[in-house]
C-alpha cells in the first residue's frame, strides 16, 4: 500500500516512516509533506497516488483541515496528533481514525486495522462542521515536570517556567531564576500539556510564559521581537503567522 506522511517535523517524519515500514511490510512510503500547501500540491498531482495518509494536525502553514477544504482526498486518512482536545470527535465524525502522540504500537495497529477495513470515505462536510464546532480546551494541564539531571530527579512546577526553546536539536527549559534544563519532549507535546492561558507557542522553536514577557518590539515585515526575563542568548521572535493570535492572547 502507498503511504503519504503529512508531518511538519523532519524527525517525526523519519520516525513514523521507520515504524510503519518495520511493522507493515506491504507499506511503501511514497511521499512526505510538511504543510497544507505542499500536501494539496502533492494530492493534485495525477502522478501521485496514496492509499493511506498519516496526517498531523498542526502543519507549517496552518491546520490540516484546510487540506480537505482545498482538494479532494481520495485516500484513507489516519490523523497523528497531540491535539486531542478538539480533534478526536472531528476525526470520528469524518470516519477518520486518529493516533495521539507519542504513538503507541497498539494504537497504531488498531488504526491501521480500522483503516484497512473501512471504505475510506471521508465525510468532509461533517469533518469541517465538527472541527469548527468543538472547542479546543483541555480539562487538565501539567502542574509540574520531573527534570532529570544526571542521577537526580527535580520536581519543577510549571509556574516556575519562563520559556522553553529548541536549539541545536535539543529542547531547553528555562526557569525564572535562570536555571536551564534539557527536556526530552517535543515542543508540540509540551505546548499541549501547558495551560494556554499562561503559555503561548510563539514559533515552532519557542514557548513563553505570560509572566516572562517584559516588552515587545515591532520589527520589519510585521514580526514581533519579545524581550523576556530572564534574558536569552538568542533573539526571541513571534512567527508572522502567529502574530495576531499572540496579540489576542495578550489581551485576554
Amino acid at each position: 500500500m502507498n503511504i503519504l506522511i503529512v508531518e511538519d517535523e523532519v524527525m517525526a517524519q523519519k520516525s513514523l516512516a521507520r515504524v510503519l515500514t518495520n511493522n507493515f511490510p506491504d507499506f511503501r512510503i511514497v511521499g512526505c509533506t510538511d504543510s497544507v500547501k505542499s500536501t494539496v500540491a502533492w494530492l493534485n498531482d495525477p502522478a501521485n497516488v496514496a492509499d493511506i495518509i498519516f496526517m498531523d494536525v498542526e502543519l507549517l502553514d496552518g491546520v490540516c483541515f484546510e487540506i480537505f477544504r482545498q482538494t479532494k482526498v481520495k485516500a484513507k486518512v489516519i490523523m497523528t496528533t497531540a491535539y486531542d482536545s478538539y480533534a478526536l470527535k472531528a476525526f470520528e465524525a469524518g470516519s477518520v481514525d486518529y493516533l495521539l502522540k507519542p504513538i503507541e504500537p497498539d494504537a497504531l495497529k488498531r488504526a491501521v486495522a480500522r483503516c484497512r477495513m473501512s471504505g475510506g470515505i471521508i465525510n468532509v462536510e461533517e469533518l469541517i462542521k465538527a472541527t469548527g464546532g468543538i472547542p479546543a480546551a483541555r480539562k487538565e494541564y501539567k502542574e509540574r515536570y520531573l527534570i532529570r539531571v544526571n542521577d537526580r530527579i527535580i520536581p519543577l512546577e510549571t509556574n516556575k517556567i519562563a520559556y522553553i526553546y529548541s536549539e541545536e536539536k535539543s529542547n531547553w527549559l528555562v526557569t525564572f531564576d535562570g536555571h536551564k534544563y534539557i527536556i526530552d519532549s517535543s515542543l508540540n507535546i509540551v505546548n499541549e500539556e501547558l495551560n494556554p492561558e499562561c503559555f503561548f507557542m510563539i514559533s515552532r522553536s519557542c514557548i513563553i510564559s505570560l509572566k516572562a514577557i517584559t516588552s515587545i518590539i515591532k520589527q520589519a515585515g510585521g514580526r514581533l521581537r519579545v524581550i523576556p526575563t530572564p534574558e536569552t542568548s538568542f533573539e526571541m521572535t513571534v512567527s508572522r503567522s502567529r502574530v495576531d493570535d499572540f496579540l489576542s492572547w495578550l489581551e485576554k
